[in-house]
């Protein structure tokens, strides 16, 4: 099982993805973990993108799809995987299909969460409150709002992109983690109950 999960930040992307990884042996790709184990292990791609990532900025997307194609050959991802975090433009989803046709493979599923907005902000406004100085930096309303600002900018075009595909899966995310898990399994047909 090969697909991509999609949906604003705050929306719950991790924690699926992290639950499908486990209940079915998927491997979860983020981008930010991938790049960095690449200069931890000091590849070829990983020297290319340590100055980049050291000057902050962003890297290119030749380099993503490059480093796609890496990861998806090991091992860990013969079972399928989940990229999260990795697509976030049309341009990147057109190189992504080139790449994975040209391995003979193809994405199937995009999974959609679905989100209110405004109660996604609530909550991590008032997950900012109960967790005080413990809060995560970016747990504050002006990063949210510019995050949320660039997925619609960037990201959201990729809806009817994959929706025209057929591969598009909408999940509600307001719903509680389980019930959300469950609408998952269905809509990929999986059943571990």
């Amino acid at each position: 099982m090969r697909m991509i999960l999609l949906g604003p930040p705050g929306a719950g992307k991790g924690t699926q993805a992290a639950r499908l990884e486990e209940n079915y042996g998927l491997k979860q790709l983020s981008s930010g973990d991938t790049l960095r184990a690449e200069v931890a292990a000091e590849t070829p791609l990983g020297l290319k993108v340590k100055d980049i990532m050291e000057r902050g900025d962003l890297v290119s997307d030749d380099i993503i799809i490059d480093l796609i194609a890496n990861r998806i050959m090991q091992e860990d991802c013969a079972r399928g995987f989940i990229l999260d975090g990795f697509i976030r433009t049309v341009p990147q989803a057109e190189a992504l299909d080139a790449m994975l046709m040209e391995k003979n493979m193809g994405l199937d599923a995009v999974l959609l969460i679905e989100t209110d907005e405004q109660e996604l902000l609530n909550r991590m406004l008032g997950r900012a409150a109960e967790d005080g100085a413990k809060a995560r930096a970016d747990d504050n309303e002006d990063v949210f709002k510019k995050r949320l600002d660039v997925y619609h900018q960037q990201t959201a075009p990729l809806i009817p992109y994959y929706d025209g595909k057929g591969v598009l899966r909408r999940i509600d995310g307001m719903r509680d983690i389980d019930t959300v898990a469950a609408d998952i399994d269905k809509a990929l047909g999986f059943s571990i109950y």
